[in-house]
């Protein structure tokens, strides 16, 4: 009886031991949960509209009525450069008006003269009192007073020209805003003198309004078939880390953006900022929702990249086809292959469509290596250490 007992242990031990023997798995259950499909990118922050405030004259700046964060209304006077120089010009430019003026009246008082002259020789002339030659002096003299008198004219309209230039000159030296804003940058002290010879210098920079905001991010050409416009937009700033902000996207801008041979595109999400929070040139980390789903039936991704080897002896891998994605689950300790569709994925889980595949199945990630018994820790293999 007692030989019957120890014969029947051994063999359960030495079934049990060889039923060890098959390779070991990693798994996870099959869960329900949320799966949100993102593209992510950086960006930054920037008013929706940013005016440039120049100058197109030249001088030195005498007065300046704004300063940094200044809220400006349309027509504000922003800043004065000294007006001396070109209240001489205007001075200068009437003077001349008022000399050609001058000048015309004295060619129309010419041309009257002559006028008379020669209507005068004509009567003469038909009476055979005076010669040819007389009338015909007569009549060069009036045309010759009628083309001095069209030259003064030109003369009064080209000073006329030259007041209304001077004029604009002077008007230029008062630096008006164009829109209501906010200043956010002055780039000019009273006493610097700015030169508007080749290109406008830029004295001032006006956010239109700060209460709406935009991010221009720059998303990867991999992603960018990805993104539609009108999809909703979470991004955090480094101002507020705790802080979730939402847009949504505006626009998906063509023009690529290459940087050492990295491609990019520029992204528009446009935000609201009714309590001004976000300022212009903020990093803002962006992430587009690109689909999100609650309470889906999902599996870690591992476990659709995992594949079995022929070392696992129990099943044999088959190769994927096409877009066919599969996963295997662990069923009475064996591997099953079962061919699956996959829904969105956040790069954690992956949403399953397939109606083979139930909650609370194992699913298999990755087939674990068992230590041989004569492999020791690299510290036990070492001698003593001597002292």
């Amino acid at each position: 009886m007692i030989l019957m007992i120890l014969l029947f242990g051994a063999g359960t031990y030495l079934l049990l031991k060889s039923g060890e023997k098959g390779p070991k798995y990693r798994t996870e259950e099959v869960s329900r949960g949320n799966v949100r499909a993102l593209v992510t990118a950086t960006g930054t922050v920037n008013a929706v509209t940013t005016v440039l405030v120049g100058t197109q004259v030249s001088g030195t700046i005498k007065t300046l009525y704004v300063d940094f964060n200044s809220p400006v209304k349309k027509g504000q006077l922003l800043a004065q450069i000294d007006p001396a120089t070109f209240e001489a010009q205007v001075q200068q430019a009437r003077a001349n008006l008022l000399l050609a003026k001058a000048n015309e009246e004295k060619a129309l008082a010419s041309l009257n003269d002559a006028k008379r002259t020669r209507d005068r020789n004509r009567t003469l002339f038909g009476r055979n009192l005076i010669a040819q030659s007389d009338l015909d002096t007569a009549e060069t003299n009036a045309q010759v007073s009628h083309s001095q008198l069209s030259a003064a004219s030109a003369q009064v309209a080209q000073a006329k020209a030259s007041l209304s230039f001077a004029e604009t000159n002077l008007r230029y030296t008062r630096i008006i805003s164009p829109v209501d804003g906010t200043v956010i940058s002055r780039n000019v002290d009273v006493g610097q003198t700015v030169a508007a010879s080749f290109q406008t210098p830029t004295l001032f920079t006006i956010a239109q309004d700060l209460t709406r905001m935009q991010i221009d991010a720059n998303v990867d050409e991999a992603d960018i078939g990805k993104v539609q416009v009108q999809q909703p937009v979470e991004f955090s700033v480094d101002a507020y880390p705790d802080f979730v902000f939402r847009g949504k996207v505006a626009e998906v801008r063509s023009a690529p953006i290459n940087v050492q041979n990295v491609v990019t595109y520029d992204v528009v999400v446009r935000v609201d900022n009714p309590d001004k929070r976000l300022k212009p040139g903020m990093t803002a980390n962006v992430s587009i929702i690109l689909a999100d789903k609650a309470g889906v039936l999902r599996v870690p991704n591992g476990a659709l990249r995992f594949r079995p080897t022929e070392a696992d002896g129990r099943v044999k891998a088959r190769p994927t086809r096409g877009k066919e994605q599969a996963v295997y689950i662990l069923r009475k300790n064996k591997p099953a292959r079962t061919a699956v569709t996959a829904g969105i994925s956040d790069g954690t889980f992956t949403e399953i469509l397939s109606e083979n595949v139930r909650e609370g199945e194992k699913v298999i990630l990755e087939t674990l290596k068992e230590k041989k018994k004569n492999e020791t820790s690299p510290s036990s293999s070492r001698g003593p250490r001597m002292f």
